[in-house]
C-alpha cells in the first residue's frame, strides 16, 4: 500500500491562504486607526472591526447555498475579488461611512472564500490525511495573521490608506495563483460534484460528533478569537499592572502555543483518532482558560497564555477533520462547513461581549473562570460523542474498498439517518 500524500491542489490553496492571512493580519491595526482619521471615537472605530465580523456571520449560510449550487472554485474566485475589491476601496474611503460599507462587502468576499476554500481542501485530501490538512490549513491562517501586523506597521508608517491597497492587490496575486495551478491541474473543477446529493444541515445536526463540533468551534472563537483579544490586553493592564508590552508578548506566547501543535495535533488525529485529540486539547483549554484568570504574577499569565494556546491548537484541525468525516464522501456538504465555521464567528463575537460585562460586573477573574466553563461544557458533550475516523485508530480502509467516507459517527442500514448521508457508505 502506498503512502498517501498532501495532493498539490491542496498545497496551492494553503500557500494561497498564508498571503490572504497575511493581508488579513496587515488589517489588525490599521483599521480602527484609519477609522479614528475621521474623526470617531473609539467605539465607533472598533465597530469597523466588528462589521466586518458581522457581516461573516450573517453572509455565512449564504456562501454555503452558493457553494452547494455552482461549486467551489467559481464561489472562491469571486470571493478573492470581492474581498480584494472591497479592501482596495477602503484606501480610498472619504468617510467613516464609505469606509463601515467597503468592510461589511469585504466581510462577504471574505466569507465566500473561507467556505468554498475549506470546502475545497477538505474535499481534495484523502481520508486518512484529513486531520493533517486542516493542521496545514490552521497553520497557514495562524502565520499569516502573525506576519501580518508586522508588514501592516511597515507600510503603515508610509501611509495609513497603503495596507489596505496592498492587501486588495495580495488578495488578486493570490486568486491568480489559485486559478492558474488549479486549471492547470484540472481536478478541483469537476462539475461532477454539482450532480452530486446534497447533505443538509439538518442531517448533520442529528450526528452527536457534528453537535460537539459545534460547541468546540464556538468555545475556540469565543477563547482564542474574541477574548483574547478584547479582554487580555486590558486584564494585564488593570490586574497585573504591566504595560501593553507585556499583553502584547502574552497574546504573541498563546499564538505561539497554537502554532506549535497544530501539525503534530492533525497527525495524531488522523492516527489515534479525532476525539482524544479533541477531549485533550478541550481539558488543556479549560485549565489554561481559568489559569489566565488566576494568575497573581506575570511569569504565571505567560505559563497560562502558553497553556490555552496549546488547548486551542490541539482543538482545531481535530473538530475540523471530524466535520468532513461526518459529511463524508460522495456527497454536498458546503453549508454543513458554512454553520460550522459560524458557531466560531459566533463565539468571536458574544464571547467578548459577555466576558467584558462580567469582569465590569465582577471580576476579570470571573469572566477567565467563565471561559473556562464553556469550555468544560464542550468536553462534557464531546466526552459522549463517537468516534469519526474511518476504521478507528491505526486501522487503514481495507485494500481495494472505496467505504472510506463512512465512518463510527455516520448511519448504518436501518439507522434513523436517510438521503444522501447513507450514499456515503456504500459504493
Amino acid at each position: 500500500m502506498t503512502r498517501e500524500r498532501v495532493p498539490n491542489e491542496v498545497w496551492v490553496l494553503v500557500s494561497a491562504a498564508f498571503l490572504i492571512a497575511i493581508g488579513f493580519g496587515m488589517m489588525a491595526p490599521v483599521v480602527p486607526a484609519f477609522a479614528t482619521t475621521f474623526g470617531v471615537g473609539v467605539t465607533a472605530a472598533s465597530f469597523v472591526v466588528s462589521a466586518f465580523a458581522i457581516v461573516r456571520l450573517a453572509f455565512a449560510p449564504v456562501g454555503g447555498r452558493l457553494v452547494a449550487r455552482y461549486s467551489e472554485r467559481p464561489v472562491l474566485m469571486s470571493g478573492l475579488v470581492i474581498n480584494a475589491a472591497a479592501t482596495a476601496a477602503c484606501g480610498w474611503a472619504t468617510s467613516y461611512w464609505q469606509l463601515i460599507g467597503f468592510r461589511s462587502i469585504a466581510g462577504i468576499g471574505s466569507v465566500m472564500f473561507t467556505v468554498s476554500a475549506v470546502g475545497l481542501v477538505l474535499r481534495l485530501s484523502p481520508i486518512g490525511l484529513r486531520g493533517r490538512v486542516s493542521g496545514l490549513w490552521s497553520t497557514s491562517f495562524l502565520l499569516g495573521n502573525m506576519a501580518g501586523p508586522l508588514v501592516g506597521g511597515v507600510f503603515a508608517g508610509a501611509s495609513i490608506r497603503l495596507p489596505f491597497l496592498i492587501y486588495g492587490g495580495g488578495t488578486l496575486l493570490a486568486g491568480v495563483l489559485i486559478w492558474t495551478l488549479l486549471t492547470r491541474s484540472g481536478s478541483a473543477a469537476d462539475p461532477s460534484t454539482l450532480d452530486l446529493p446534497e447533505f443538509t444541515v439538518r442531517q448533520a445536526l442529528r450526528r452527536p460528533a457534528y453537535r460537539a463540533s459545534l460547541l468546540s468551534s464556538f468555545t475556540v472563537g469565543w477563547i482564542s478569537f474574541g477574548v483574547r483579544y478584547s479582554l487580555i490586553p486590558l486584564y494585564v493592564v488593570a490586574t497585573l499592572h504591566e504595560s501593553s508590552t507585556i499583553a502584547g508578548i502574552g497574546l504573541s506566547i498563546y499564538a505561539v502555543g497554537t502554532a506549535s501543535v497544530l501539525l503534530v495535533a492533525g497527525r495524531i488525529a488522523d492516527l489515534r483518532g479525532r476525539k482524544p485529540v479533541v477531549l485533550t486539547g478541550l481539558t488543556v483549554l479549560t485549565a489554561g482558560s481559568v489559569a489566565l484568570g488566576l494568575a497573581p504574577s506575570t511569569p504565571w499569565f505567560f505559563a497560562a497564555s502558553l497553556l490555552a494556546g496549546l488547548g486551542s491548537g490541539l482543538v482545531s484541525p481535530a473538530q475540523t477533520a471530524t466535520v468532513a468525516d461526518v459529511i463524508g464522501t460522495g456527497v454536498r456538504g458546503a453549508p454543513v462547513l458554512a454553520f460550522f465555521q459560524m458557531a466560531a464567528d459566533f463565539g468571536a463575537i458574544v464571547g467578548p461581549l459577555v466576558a467584558g460585562a462580567l469582569a465590569d460586573w465582577w471580576s476579570y477573574r470571573a469572566a477567565f473562570i467563565a471561559c473556562g466553563v464553556i469550555s468544560l461544557l464542550a468536553l462534557v458533550l464531546w466526552s459522549t460523542a463517537p468516534e469519526t475516523l474511518a476504521g478507528g485508530p491505526r486501522r487503514p480502509p481495507a485494500k481495494g474498498s472505496d467505504r472510506s467516507g463512512k465512518d463510527d459517527d455516520q448511519a448504518t442500514p436501518g439507522s434513523e439517518v436517510s438521503g444522501p448521508a447513507a450514499d456515503t457508505s456504500s459504493s
